[in-house]
């Protein structure tokens, strides 16, 4: 009896492709540093996840490729490492105001082009060792997200925000954003227990 396996398909391609783009920049020692020290303001967790999306997204689809085509049309063009090195750095200076200078995103980009290559071929045992390699430095990072996102996002634009549901966040590093109100004089109370008006000096 003939084989007909048939290679895996588009869409487990694509998805495959977009955990590889993930876990290479979670392997990313410059963007963990970024992330775990907030430069990317209280959503810094959201902003790697949308920067693992930018990078996908710089690719055509496997599933749209994989669609059919008149002979007239060519199929888009992939970028390269230098295409995704440019990128990243972009993303690192405006998302996260961080200048990487050790060249590692040399390697992050030769990575991420690895796994869409492997992808392309149907072969994923490049994507699973990457997973170990996260697996395993996962638990020797350091915590830095203790509360849910969604207490997170809006931290940065309102002190209102700031309710009960925020006890393990680092409130000491916040107040950088918001202008201190000025302190008020108590007012004075006589022994009747009535406030004395005081006139605001001018």
């Amino acid at each position: 009896m003939a084989s007909t396996e048939a290679g895996p398909s588009p869409e487990t391609q694509q998805l495959q492709f977009e955990q590889g783009v993930a876990i290479s920049l979670h392997l990313w020692l410059s963007l963990t540093v970024a992330v775990q020290n907030g430069l990317g303001g209280s959503d810094s967790e959201d902003k790697r996840d949308w920067f693992a999306g930018a990078i996908v997204d710089m690719f055509p689809s496997f599933v749209d490729l994989a669609k059919p085509r008149k002979p007239s049309q060519k199929p888009p063009a992939e970028p390269d490492a230098e295409d995704v090195e440019a990128t990243l750095l972009q993303v690192m200076w405006d998302e996260f105001e961080t200048n990487v200078d050790d060249d590692s995103e040399v390697e992050v980009a030769e990575r991420i082009v690895k796994v869409r290559t492997q992808c392309a071929a149907g072969d994923f045992e490049f994507i699973e060792e990457l997973r170990r390699r996260w697996l395993a430095t996962k638990g020797k990072t350091v915590k830095v997200q203790e509360v849910d996102a969604e207490d997170q996002e809006t931290d940065w634009e309102s002190e209102d925000d700031e309710d009960d549901d925020d006890d393990d966040v680092e409130m000491d590093e916040a107040p950088a954003l918001v202008a201190a109100p000025k302190e008020k004089t108590p007012p004075e109370v006589d022994e009747d227990g009535f406030t004395k008006v005081t006139r605001k000096k001018r």
